[in-house]
């Protein structure tokens, strides 16, 4: 009985054509032996089980063939396979083919003894040929005692160098030689090979499968060849065929389904940690490995920003570039597809990088499992947080030029917003952080009465024209409320002087089908009070959403005017920061909400703030001029941070040189 040969080896390539993915290598490669261009080096770099020793082969029996290029014998300058030289390289005892490990003949020694033989002629065959495996790791002096011969080598001899690490080789060597980099099988060349070897080993597999193993062998055909052997030899055999399932060969492997982390990043977008905690537990209980489940979800997780990055959707053919960087099968192109589509781009970064410290981690802490549940918990807070970089870019914007002594906006405890009067203020009027309006609103204030509110006068266009009143600053020591009265401005809209507006964020909110039986009041009779109890329930609306809390303070803090049929809400948010409080989900339960109530007919706007500069409170004594104190006040950084972050100065040191 013969001895069993491995399918790496049975199907090992013997000519150029039969090579799979190398196609820039074999095509210059036949060319050279057609034209009679050899080189007396070359060096074949890239990824592991893609061909290079196996080229490096092929190439040898290529130049020793005894049979003419063009003869009937080899029409083409592929080797012929059939006489003696051929014959003898392909079992690996031909006399003028050498072929070296390099990871144990490394040293000065042995390259001293190679470069000795190079100087005789062979012994049968045209070329003396060396192939030097794993090349990379020869040291730097068995290197040098190689140079001169491959500067100036007989015309008899051929190096070829076959590595997976080409910068290790000096640059010496390397411009001595012509170099290949050979490029990762694709993903479909790598599953066609699979079911031709299936067809021929009379195995049963179906596409997923193959797929399966084809993703398993990450780019190298000797690796998808190596797992499909072990899934071969423990795959049931039914009417005397092997039967390979994809749910064997994933347990073989040690990996789980991919619907696993779809359903995870289900539970991130819907803010379930309990969820995210209890799939995760019954992995880890299943007897998986922490580090295998992180490994696998950052691959998962690339494979998601790949998607999103490409604009691949769902249901989609991979196409391009997409189908480029996805080297997966098509179901599980659509599941990335379909987990990409819940987040942003922005997100997938995070959720990326929050997974690669995770994994990273894993392998010095002593309790892998709750490292990883909270690396996992992570995604789900993500989601809340503010950006950095929208807070840093607001460190960059300029102060705003205004008067020495300001008023300070602050705004009213969020227990009297559903009965506190309808106060709309200045349209440019905003805070200069994102944060500044949660912070004011954890700031005591004194309780000031409110300002009566006249009432509004339309417009001869029918829309409300509002002026504020001029502010006046209510001496005190403490942070003051500060609430602008309205006056009824009766002048024609023609006579009114324009106002530049910041850009706004308009949501349509068109009635597609109202019911004749909804009430709209007329423009100029709707006073402060209704638009109070609008305010809190567009408010409460938002509260009921997970997620959209923010949103809902932002709609309580906001301020809202009626200007025709087109609801204004004066947000205290940058035009930078607008989008992301009250995202598209906010905007769509303001929409719905708005709908189901009598002011239906309207359309929102959201309006964004503008930097305002906020009056602190001046310190007892004024510093001495050109002393510490002084020069710390009148600093520009200093001005910024105070303006910003609402900061004051409570103590100096002087630490210059006396």
């Amino acid at each position: 009985m013969a001895a069993y040969q491995v399918l790496a080896r049975k199907y090992r390539p013997l000519s150029f054509s039969d090579v799979i993915g190398q196609d820039h290598v074999t095509r210059t490669l036949l060319n050279a032996l057609a034209q009679g261009r050899i080189a007396h080096g070359y060096i074949f770099s890239g990824h592991r089980g893609i061909g290079k020793t196996t080229i490096a082969r092929i190439l040898a029996s290529a130049l020793n063939c005894r049979n003419v290029i063009g003869s009937p014998e080899r029409p083409t300058p592929e080797p012929c396979n059939q006489c003696d030289s051929c014959l003898e390289i392909r079992q690996g005892n031909a006399v003028d083919v050498i072929e070296i490990d390099a990871a144990t003949n490394r040293g000065i020694d042995e390259i001293r003894e190679l470069r000795d033989a190079a100087r005789y002629r062979p012994s049968r065959d045209k070329y003396k040929i060396y192939i030097l495996d794993e090349a990379h790791q020869i040291t730097d002096a068995a290197f040098n005692a190689l140079l001169k011969t491959l500067e100036e080598p007989p015309d008899h001899i051929v190096f070829m160098m076959a590595t997976t690490q080409p910068e290790d080789i000096p640059q010496t060597i390397r411009s001595r030689c012509q170099h290949f980099s050979f490029h990762a099988v694709k993903l479909d060349d790598i599953v066609g090979q699979l079911r031709s070897i299936a067809t021929a080993e009379n195995i049963v597999a179906d596409d997923a499968t193959l797929s399966l193993l084809a993703e398993a062998g990450d780019g190298s055909m000797r690796d998808a060849l190596s797992i499909m052997d072990q899934a071969i030899a423990s795959a049931p055999v039914v009417d005397g065929r092997p039967v390979l399932a994809a749910d064997q060969v994933r347990e073989l492997m040690g990996t789980i389904s991919n619907v696993v982390y779809e359903q995870v990043l289900e539970a991130v977008h819907a803010n379930n940690s309990a969820d995210v905690i209890s799939i995760l537990g019954r992995l880890l209980d299943a007897g998986n490995g922490a580090p295998q489940l992180a490994r696998q979800f950052v691959r998962y997780l690339r494979n998601c920003v790949v998607a999103k990055i490409t604009h691949f959707t769902p249901g989609a053919d991979a196409t391009g570039i997409a189908a480029d960087l996805l080297q997966i099968s098509p179901e599980e192109r659509q599941r990335a597809a379909r987990t990409a589509a819940l987040f942003t781009e922005e997100e997938l970064s995070r959720f990326l990088s929050i997974m690669l410290r995770t994994f990273d981690e894993l392998g010095y802490r002593q309790e892998q499992r709750f490292h990883l549940e909270l690396g996992l918990l992570k995604l789900v807070h993500v989601q809340r947080l503010v950006p950095v970089e929208e807070l840093l870019s607001q460190l960059g914007a300029k102060p705003t030029n205004t008067p020495t002594t300001k008023p300070s906006p602050i705004s009213a405890p969020r227990e009297s917003v559903a009965s506190a009067p309808f106060t709309p203020s200045a349209r440019t009027a905003t805070t200069a952080s994102p944060f500044a309006a949660d912070a004011s609103r954890k700031t005591p204030v004194a309780s000031v009465a409110p300002t009566p509110i006249e009432p509004k006068q339309p417009t001869t266009n029918g829309s409300m024209a509002l002026a504020p009143d001029p502010i006046a600053p209510t001496p005190s020591s403490g942070p003051q409320l500060v609430v602008p009265s309205i006056a009824a401005v009766a002048e024609p809209a023609a006579t009114q002087p324009a106002i530049n507006e910041p850009p706004t964020q308009e949501v349509s909110s068109r009635p597609e089908a109202q019911s004749a039986a909804v009430e709209r009041p007329a423009v100029g009779t709707t006073d402060a009070t209704d638009l109070t109890a609008l305010q809190h329930t567009l408010s409460t609306a938002l509260a009921a959403v997970k997620g959209q809390t923010s949103a809902s303070e932002q709609i309580e803090d906001a301020t809202l005017v009626l200007n025709g049929n087109t609801l204004e809400i004066q947000t205290t948010l940058s035009k930078t920061m607008l989008p992301v409080v009250l995202n598209t989900e906010a905007e769509r339960i303001l929409k719905t909400t708005l709908r189901s109530t009598a002011y239906a007919h309207l359309t929102l706007k959201l309006i964004p703030g503008a930097p305002t500069a906020v009056t602190k409170p001046k310190s007892p004594r004024a510093a001495a001029s050109g002393s510490a104190a002084d020069l710390a006040q009148k600093h520009p950084l200093v001005q910024q941070a105070i303006d910003l972050f609402s900061a004051e100065i409570s103590n100096i040191i002087d630490l210059r040189d006396k």
